[in-house]
């Protein structure tokens, strides 16, 4: 086969067979006959052009079986994962994951790293000191035995096909297709072994996904895809047009994560967690209800015995455990930088997208996919959505190490949208998707 010609193919909208997929997919593994920017342009022409679902369904048993499968043999409970399409401070993984397995279910999470102006729950973990995300299979499923849950990233044996096309979507402006984003995360989520999937779809200005037409459209095709492979899936759509949460930043959102774990929490964060828990909860035989698990979640926090499986998951993957008591082991910025409110008001929205921009200059994301981060920067908000704020009163705080601060602030304040008129707080949770 030709490669060009396949990606001639794809650019005049015509459907590729399975044979051409795989020989596109499995020659560029190979550094073979596909190039970087032979897939550059395959990945931009399926932007443009779209897949049907078969392709898609193709697409992912491609990057499937370019790895190996994880295979759970102990029958000691229902394995499900969670997985966010990305969004400005969004934690909740790091978050849920001990609350669900507390709970009974067992959580096998292969994440991934920043995407744009999107945090990577993998950047998170990495900086706590000493924390290691790439581990072998077998260690991954005693650690999973042991403490009912690991998180941990592609490696060269799972999914190596997504792991490679992944790290170049960000670079070419190709993240933002809903047939590549479903190939990613369905074929990551299979091969680690699951019974079911808990989706949490952001939708609006800070997502990848803007509208909520665009999100039903990714919802009906991961559904699809779940089907084709028998795996249970469930679909919230949630809103990202302001940050989740109040810190935004890698080493701050482990803060903010540990906060939440021994019971200081912010109103969005705990509506979307337990929302995603129980539907996790509700996947398999450990509750009747929502009500039935929002009380177990409470449980596991009050005891503060998901705070322990935190703190022993940090150690099992060789990570500093007493940062849970002690933040100071985290990377620590050399500047910090008040933003203070321009005019007195209400804050009607915080433009996430802006926001993840911005923390990009101070090295909290990547411009390039090889770029090295700065743990420590990154955004403390002291004021949120419908909070009200007098002019020059902080309503933030920049944490940064390079000369790209002053730059930064100007664009995060910008992205603070006032308005004279008290604003109604509405739910995070824009619906749900059933199949």
């Amino acid at each position: 086969m030709n490669p060009s010609k396949l990606i001639i193919k794809k650019r005049d909208n015509h459907s590729l067979t399975r044979k051409e997929i795989h020989y596109f997919i499995s020659e560029y593994i190979k550094n073979s006959k596909v190039t970087d920017y032979q897939m550059s342009a395959m990945l931009m022409a399926i932007v443009f052009n779209g897949m049907s679902e078969e392709e898609v369904y193709y697409l992912t048993d491609e990057y499937i079986k370019s790895g190996i499968s994880i295979v759970f043999t102990n029958q000691d409970g229902k394995y499900i994962d969670k997985h966010s399409t990305g969004g400005v401070g969004d934690k909740i993984s790091l978050i849920l994951a001990p609350i669900a397995a507390e709970c009974g279910v067992k959580v096998p999470m292969i994440s991934g790293r920043g995407l744009g102006h999107t945090g990577g729950t993998l950047d998170k973990l990495e900086s706590i000191p000493g924390f290691i995300t790439q581990i072998s299979i077998e260690r991954f499923k005693t650690i999973i035995k042991e403490n009912g849950y690991a998180i941990i990233s592609q490696s060269d044996k799972i999914v190596p096909a997504d792991r490679k096309i992944y790290a170049l979507r960000d670079v070419t402006g190709t993240v933002e297709s809903i047939p590549l984003i479903t190939a990613s995360i369905m074929s990551k989520k299979i091969a680690s072994g699951i019974d079911g999937l808990v989706i949490d779809l952001k939708v609006g200005h800070g997502a990848f996904i803007g509208t909520m037409k665009r999100a039903k459209e990714l919802a009906y095709m991961l559904t699809y895809v779940a089907k084709k492979f028998n795996k249970k899936i469930r679909i919230n759509y949630t809103d990202m047009d302001t940050p989740l949460g109040m810190y935004i930043g890698n080493g701050l959102e482990v803060i903010e994560s540990i906060e939440f774990l021994k019971g200081n929490m912010a109103s969005d964060l705990k509506e979307i967690t337990y929302r995603l828990v129980e539907d996790m909860l509700l996947m398999t035989d450990v509750v009747k209800d929502r009500n039935h698990a929002s009380q177990l979640i409470d449980k596991a926090i009050s005891s503060g015995k998901a705070l322990r499986r935190f703190q022993k998951f940090i150690e099992l993957q060789k990570g500093n455990p007493s940062v849970i008591d002690d933040y100071s082991i985290l990377p620590q910025s050399k500047h910090k930088l008040v933003i203070n409110a321009k005019e007195s008001g209400y804050i009607k929205k915080i433009l996430s997208r802006d926001i993840g921009y911005a923390l990009i200059d101070v090295r909290a994301g990547r411009k390039k996919m090889d770029d090295d981060l700065d743990y420590a920067s990154g955004l403390k908000l002291f004021k949120t959505e419908g909070d009200q704020v007098q002019k020059g009163e902080p309503i933030a705080e920049l944490y940064y190490d390079n000369d790209m601060g002053e730059k930064a602030a100007k664009d995060i304040l910008r992205s603070f949208i006032i308005t004279n008129h008290k604003v109604k707080v509405e739910s995070r949770i824009l619906g749900s998707f059933n199949q």
